[in-house]
This record gives C-alpha cells, sequence and structure tokens, in this order.
C-alpha cells in the first residue's frame, strides 16, 4: 500500500490550522505521479486571517533591532544546512529537478538567507551636506508593513527564500501564497522560520489558487506591497488589480535567452554551458537559454558536436544522480510544452527530441525529450517563452547581426555570448538588452550576492537579490535636522560666504 501523502494545513499567527469546511488538493512527484501532500485550498477569509495576524504581530517586529532579526536569519540557515538534504530531495520529489539541483535549490537559500541576515548591520541609508549652517540632512530606511510573496514553482525553496529573507531583515510581516504544485517545499520553508523562533505573525502562509488566494492579496487594502514571480499573464493582472489600490508591486517574469556563439568562441566550452542552459531543470528556469544564435562561421560545427552530445543525454528518475534531466514539472506544463513542439514542426525544422517519452518508467510521469529546432528569426518558438527542454537555434552572419536577433523579443532577463574577443565582449555587455549577461558562461548560473531581473515584459523595473533586495521592501524617509537654534529657509536664506 502507497504510503499517504503528509496533510498540511494554513500556517496563521505562529500556528498550523486547518479551518473547517475548506477543501483541499494535492501536490504529485512529477517522476512517478505519486502524491506528495495534501493542502488547503485558501479562502478570502483566510487571506483576512492572515492579514490581521501579521497587522497585530507587525509593531514589535518593526521595531526589532535589525541585527537581531539578522540573529535570527542565521538561525534559518542553520536549520536549512541541517536539513539540505532532506529538502533537496523534497524539491526533487515534488517539482522533478534532479536530485543535484534540488540540492542547490536548498544552498541558494541558505546562501541569500545568510546574505541577507548580513543587511541587518547595514540597511544603509545616506548622509549628504546641507545648503544650510548647522543643518543635517540624511536618508533612513523604513518597513513597509504587510507584504505578500507570491512565488512559482521552479524554485520551490530558493524563491520564496528570496522574497521572505528580504523583506524580514526590512522589518516587515509577510503573507505568503506559493504556487500550488510546489506547495510541499513551501511549508518546509515556512517550518524553518518557525523552528527559528520567528514571532507569531510575521509570517503566515496560505495555499491556494492565484484567482482566489492572489486577488485577495493583490485587492487588500492593508498590504502595501506585492511581491510577484510567475508568468507575464498572472503577472500584469496582479499589477493592475494592485495599481488600483496604489500598491508597490514587484514582478519577476518571463524569458527568452540567447547564448551567442562567435566564430573564434571555445567550442568545448560552450558546449557544456549550452546543455546546462537549455536542459538545466528541464529547461524550466526564466533564465534558462532558449536561443542559441550561431555565427555561420562554426554553425555547422557546433551544431553537429551539440546533436551527437545529445545521443547520449540521459533522462529519467531524478533521485538517480547519473540523470542529467528529469521530468517537467507537471502534467498541465507538459502538455503546454507539447504544444509548442508542434508549432515549431510546421514553422521550423527538427533536428532532435520532439515528443513525449514512452514506455517503462517514463509512462509514469511527465518525460519530454530534449528537443532541437533549426530556425529562422521570427517564428513563434523562436520569440515566445516555452519553458520546457525546446532549444531553437539560428544561423547569423555576424556579431551586429547575432546581436540584432537577441535582443528582437519582448524580454530581456539573461543573455550570454561566447568569444575571445574582449572587445566584442565589452561590446556585448553594453549592447545585449538584458538585466545579465554572462561572458563565456550560460544563462544561468545567477548568484546572490548580485541583483536579479531583467528589462522589457521580463519584469517592470526591480531587482530581486544582492544589496538591492531590500529596496522593494523598504520606504525611504529623508531626514533634517537643524541644530542653528533659529528659522532657516532652504533655497532663500543662502549665505554665500565662507
Amino acid at each position: 500500500m502507497a504510503e499517504r501523502a503528509p496533510e498540511y494545513g494554513l500556517f496563521i499567527g505562529g500556528k498550523w490550522v486547518s479551518p473547517a469546511g475548506r477543501t483541499r488538493f494535492q501536490t504529485i512527484n512529477p517522476a512517478t505521479r505519486e502524491p506528495v501532500g495534501s493542502f488547503i485550498s485558501g479562502t478570502p477569509q483566510d487571506v483576512t486571517a492572515a492579514i490581521d495576524a501579521a497587522q497585530a504581530a507587525f509593531p514589535k517586529w518593526r521595531d526589532t533591532p535589525a541585527p537581531h532579526r539578522g540573529d535570527l536569519l542565521l538561525r534559518v540557515a542553520e536549520i536549512l544546512k541541517r536539513r539540505k538534504e532532506e529538502l533537496g530531495r523534497i524539491v526533487t520529489r515534488e517539482m522533478g529537478k534532479v536530485i543535484a539541483e534540488g540540492r542547490g535549490d536548498v544552498q541558494e537559500s541558505i546562501d541569500f538567507v545568510e546574505y541577507m541576515a548580513g543587511e541587518g548591520r547595514r540597511l544603509a541609508g545616506e548622509t549628504v551636506p546641507s545648503e544650510l549652517r548647522s543643518k543635517f540632512c540624511m536618508t533612513i530606511r523604513q518597513p513597509k508593513g504587510i507584504v505578500a510573496c507570491i512565488t512559482p514553482w521552479n524554485f520551490p525553496t530558493a524563491i520564496p527564500n528570496w522574497k521572505i529573507a528580504a523583506a524580514l531583515i526590512s522589518g516587515n510581516a509577510i503573507v505568503f501564497k506559493p504556487a500550488s504544485n510546489t506547495a510541499g517545499c513551501a511549508a518546509e520553508v515556512v517550518k524553518a522560520y518557525e523552528e527559528a523562533g520567528l514571532p507569531p505573525g510575521v509570517l503566515n502562509f496560505v495555499t491556494g489558487s492565484g484567482g482566489i488566494v492572489g486577488t485577495a492579496l493583490a485587492t487588500e487594502p492593508r498590504i502595501r506591497t506585492i511581491s510577484f514571480t510567475g508568468g507575464v499573464d498572472a503577472g500584469r493582472e496582479v499589477y493592475v488589480k494592485g495599481a488600483q489600490g496604489l500598491k508597490m508591486v514587484h514582478l519577476e517574469l518571463g524569458g527568452k535567452n540567447p547564448v551567442i556563439l562567435m566564430e573564434d568562441a571555445d567550442l568545448r566550452l560552450a558546449l557544456d554551458g549550452v546543455l546546462f542552459g537549455a536542459f538545466g531543470t528541464s529547461g524550466q528556469r526564466c533564465t534558462a537559454t532558449s536561443r542559441l544564435i550561431l555565427h555561420e562561421k562554426i554553425y555547422d560545427e557546433f551544431l553537429g558536436m551539440l546533436l551527437e552530445r545529445l545521443k547520449h543525454f540521459s533522462v529519467g528518475n531524478p533521485l538517480d544522480a547519473k540523470i542529467e534531466m528529469g521530468p517537467v514539472a507537471s502534467e498541465d506544463q507538459e502538455r503546454k510544452i507539447l504544444e509548442f513542439i508542434e508549432i515549431g514542426k510546421k514553422e521550423a525544422t527538427l533536428r532532435i527530441g520532439g515528443h513525449k517519452l514512452h514506455g517503462g518508467e517514463y509512462d509514469r510521469g511527465f518525460f519530454i525529450e530534449p528537443t532541437i529546432f533549426e530556425t529562422a528569426h521570427g517564428t513563434r518558438i523562436s520569440k515566445e517563452e516555452i519553458f520546457g527542454p525546446v532549444l531553437s537555434v539560428l544561423r547569423v552572419q555576424d556579431y551586429e547581426e547575432a546581436v540584432r536577433v537577441a535582443n528582437d523579443v519582448s524580454y530581456g532577463l539573461s543573455s550570454s555570448i561566447y568569444t575571445r574577443d574582449v572587445n566584442r565582449a565589452f561590446r556585448a555587455m553594453q549592447e545585449l538588452e538584458a538585466g545579465i549577461t554572462y561572458i563565456n558562461a550560460p544563462t544561468i548560473g545567477a548568484e546572490v550576492q548580485l541583483p536579479f531581473g531583467g528589462v522589457k515584459n521580463t519584469g517592470n523595473g526591480g531587482r530581486e537579490a544582492g544589496s538591492v533586495a531590500i529596496e522593494e521592501f523598504t520606504e525611504l524617509k529623508t531626514v533634517f535636522v537643524d541644530f542653528s537654534s533659529k528659522l532657516q529657509k532652504a533655497q532663500i536664506d543662502i549665505d554665500p560666504s565662507p
């Protein structure tokens, strides 16, 4: 008899609760379709209860010295370290990324929580000179209040911690809504903060659909900031609803990320990078390499190298350390990717893959072959986000055409160029329209101490991670201290004498 999936409640006011009359949904292992966990479909009433708890807890947490808030984050990081292997396996079972990447997801959580703990001794404002004598000018950072964190399924511990740790160190109280199909990973993240001793009500957790829970958060007047990572359509809807309440809405959305290989590229280095960039996490990263732009002089050689490697590329049980690619995350995700592959077959040349995998363990899960199309720029598969193991290969004549093709999409998250020409590398840093540019590395591999985000339809201008992570969760207050003991009038009382 199969082991019964554990049941989770909502986390409100420091307690795990299961309100009466709520329906439940299950998360499943995308490699086996076995249930992983059972969760409550939250209601607007549950969101209200979570916000009530956050509102009650906020003043005390706001007034907790930031270095002490940092101490708590360090305890969270230690808990995540202790549980890294366990949590990595939960990530793999619930989301489907291979076990090395499952562990990496948790390690990114650890890294960022530790990094944000250090912000407890910075949270920097600035001091500037006044135009008047005996007057001091500075800025300070203050928390927004109650914030909503809405997270996706593809980095089910890392992205929640990106948002939660930055919001907490800034002094906010939180209502956290995760993606439904990785709610178990999200619940384990919440448990780490609970175990670390976070005061009741500072972090609240409500599972359920975006249409119900997400909408309730976006329209609730007491939520002052919404931090959302997900698809463009859902992000736009959250943005519009939040704007109606004059909320600050931070969006991290899609990508159509290019790798450019110039004629002088190190092809062996690039081969490993393109494979990892395109097929790591089964292509389900917002930074995944979805376009390969090849200079015509190395086009045939490199494409041949890539196709040969893919003949021996292993797809299967993601808990097997030898496997290079696991399933896609869900049946719905599988359907969308296969629909895009059919579009590609009509408008481009399929070189390898292009099918759902069948037989043996494949019949139990959502496995798709790594897929490569040769295509002209302008096809749907070359311009629209697919979010799966599908790579479009495009031929260009020179650097200028490569950059023009790379930029001619509606997204601008990550980009990459392989070249030995330092001048072209520095030109690419300036000319590629993206929030992130890699030189001689794939489009994936961001590090927590640097800002993460993009331009165009990738978002609305903000950045996560790095020292700027606190900006979406803090208000800047300008402070003037006049110790002249008299009325001084800026722009009027100007004394030019030394």
